[in-house]
């Protein structure tokens, strides 16, 4: 599809009219459980989980009325209120519901409540629970707005409603120094992103005159390719602070402080998939702009190599998972930098991924709560034999990240692997490589955590999740188990007009070379890991001077990085803009002032009281304006 096929919204009809209540019923609940106070301790909870499946049948009603629709009006334009008119600026607040914010919707959604079915149980002992459930609603609220507008500047409220969100919830248990501290550093990280944003909608209106999708889309070809080049690096700054790509990357490790839970919304619905979204819906620019596609590109070949390198060092169960999250980021930043067609594989595999990293997420949090919150995998082992639903779920989770055929990570990934290899050879060995990295430390976790001998700590007693919990395990990994079939081909297709792709169809039997050497290296990754963890596992720290370990275990230097470049840098820096304004901006101000004291204490001592003085004065006043005069004639 080319610029000249940008598809034009129609206007809402029927039920499309209520597509505002996605968002309008969890922020009804939110406001509910935050404004009522401890009246609603007690049902709160499930008033929470009831809005976030109240907004997924909402969504999935939309969804099935799309289907039915002829392709060129899947695009559907659901105006609310006037919101902003200055100048020519004329900006009215939204929706854009088409086949990727509705895909976004269902899947921000549907795992959304399976996350908050979970919480039930997780949460059950927490005073603050139905607090708790009101920020969860809060999140899903601002994500929704996020990927429902029709404009970058709504988008923007609702990028930045996520980063209140997940300030709240990383800060949850904020009487925990390590919470608070983790969340003002999410905080703070992703404002640097968000001035990338607020400097490519100040770019839009310069050029365009709008922050309309559409509009922007029109009219990108007009501007110049340096414009381009840096309205596409703007995004993609946004993207990398929200999407946690570096060097933006160091909150999302810090971030685990948070409930389980959380960590399950931020790193398989919402947040960290933002950034993909902006890139993604941002297509036309990016196919205009080959700097800025291969910044994108680079961006995400060197996450997701950094995110595997951090996963194969760490012992907390949920920072391996993490740092995994980062690496299936940078895949999906890759695909999308590659073209239209990587559009679809980046959406594809952020749809499968959101499965299967969410059911592993929950399935830590089921780890963490038979051994008494503890997140250290050099504690665990053998826990398949006392957990068999939750090593289960995770086993199918493993299988689907790893890439292993039928499971659906192999479908979503092998896609952008070729894909990659068709953009640069450099790009595809790059991600193959990054997949046998994948494939060592899931099988690490696997190994540490469920095979072995136990290595409990005394006072441990290791059991199954209740089955609130144990459910939304079940249905997530179903999803990770057969999504990537049911999707290979259909998502494409669905995808094709807002992303600008071509779909070629392929038999599910039909795997490409790239694909057999993949799968090739993902086994040689499986083995390495199970070689070398199938034995006693050291309750020491690891030797760090291993430069490679130690790297990897302290986030690839990226807060030391940033405290001697940024804080102490930057301290520096202001210090020296401080001592220059002292001197000749404070300076030229004391000098004046000195200046003027002193002219007024010598024009005091004229004032000395004596008529002698005075009529002195006079005299040579007559004098000098009398030769002013006789020299000015004579001039």
């Amino acid at each position: 599809m080319s610029l000249l096929e940008i598809v034009i919204p129609v206007e809402a009809t029927g039920l499309f009219s209520y597509a505002w209540l996605m968002i309008a019923i969890p922020l009804v609940v939110s406001a509910i459980l935050l404004l009522g106070g401890k009246a609603t301790d007690a049902w709160g909870h499930w008033l929470g989980v009831l809005g976030a499946l109240g907004s997924f049948v909402v969504t999935a009603v939309l969804w099935i009325q799309m289907l039915g629709a002829p392709v060129d009006q899947r695009a559907v334009h659901v105006p609310m209120f006037d919101w902003i008119s200055v100048g020519s600026l004329d900006l009215k607040a939204a929706l854009l519901v088409d086949q990727l914010s509705i895909l976004f919707a269902l899947l921000v959604t549907g795992v959304g409540s399976l996350i908050f079915i979970y919480s039930v149980g997780y949460m059950a002992h927490d005073p603050n629970r139905r607090r708790f459930f009101a920020f969860l609603n809060l999140f899903i609220v601002a994500m929704l707005t996020l990927v429902l507008a029709d404009n970058y500047a709504l988008l923007f409220v609702g990028w930045e409603g996520v980063g209140l969100a997940s300030y709240l919830l990383i800060g949850f248990w904020q009487e925990r120094h390590s919470a608070a501290l983790a969340a003002k550093k999410a905080f703070v990280v992703n404002r640097i992103g968000d001035l990338g944003l607020l400097l490519a909608m100040f770019t839009m209106v310069a050029l365009f005159g709008s922050v309309n999708f559409t509009e922007v889309n029109q009219a990108a070809s007009s501007a110049g390719s340096g414009w381009l080049t840096a309205l596409g690096l703007f995004l993609l700054l946004a993207a990398c602070g929200k999407s946690a790509q570096v060097p933006l990357q160091s909150w999302l490790l810090d971030a685990m402080e948070g409930p389980t839970p959380v960590s399950a919304l931020i790193h398989a619905a919402t947040m960290v998939t933002a950034g993909v979204y902006l890139v993604v819906r941002s297509h036309s620019i990016y196919e205009l702009t080959a700097a800025a596609s291969l910044a994108v590109c680079i961006v995400g070949v060197v996450t997701l190599l950094a995110g595997a390198w951090i996963g194969s060092t760490k012992d907390d169960i949920k920072k391996v998972l993490a740092g995994s999250t980062m690496s299936q980021i940078g895949y999906m930043m890759l695909a999308a930098g590659i073209g239209p067609a990587g559009g679809a594989f980046a959406i594809f595999h952020l749809f499968t991924h959101g499965f299967f990293k969410a059911n592993m997420f929950l399935g830590a949090g089921s780890v963490m709560h038979a051994m008494n919150d503890d997140t250290d995998m050099r504690h665990f082992g053998a826990l398949r034999k006392v957990m068999p639903w939750t090593f289960i779920t995770f086993a199918i989770g493993y299988l689907a990240i790893i890439g292993i055929p039928p499971f659906a990570g192999f479908y979503s990934k092998d896609h952008i692997v070729v894909a990659a290899w068709e953009r640069g050879w450099y790009f595809g060995v790059l991600a193959i490589v990054g997949a046998g990295i994948t494939a060592f430390y899931m099988t690490r976790l696997m190994m540490m955590t469920f095979f072995g001998t136990k290595r409990w700590a005394d006072g441990v007693h290791p059991h199954e999740s209740p089955k609130i919990m144990v459910g939304p395990l079940v249905v997530l990994s179903i999803g990770a188990a057969v999504l990537g079939m049911i999707l290979n081909n259909s998502i494409q297709h669905w995808l094709a007009p807002p992303t600008g792709g071509h779909p070629h169809d392929a038999a599910l039997w039909e795997i490409p070379w790239q694909g057999w050497v993949t799968l090739l290296v993902v086994l040689v990754g499986v083995a390495i890991g199970y070689l070398m963890y199938r034995g006693e596992i050291s309750f020491e720290q690891p030797h760090t001077t291993n430069p490679i370990v130690y790297i990897g275990r302290n986030d690839l230097l990226a807060d030391k990085f940033n405290d001697a470049v940024f804080v102490r840098g930057g301290g520096k820096a202001a210090a020296g803009v401080a001592a220059v304004d002292d001197l000749l901006v404070d300076g030229g101000v004391r000098s004046t002032a000195t200046l003027a004291t002193s002219l007024g204490g010598a024009l005091g001592k004229l004032e000395n009281g004596y008529t002698r003085s005075y009529g002195l004065t006079m005299v040579i006043g007559v004098v000098v304006v009398g030769a002013v005069l006789i020299l000015g004639r004579l001039a």
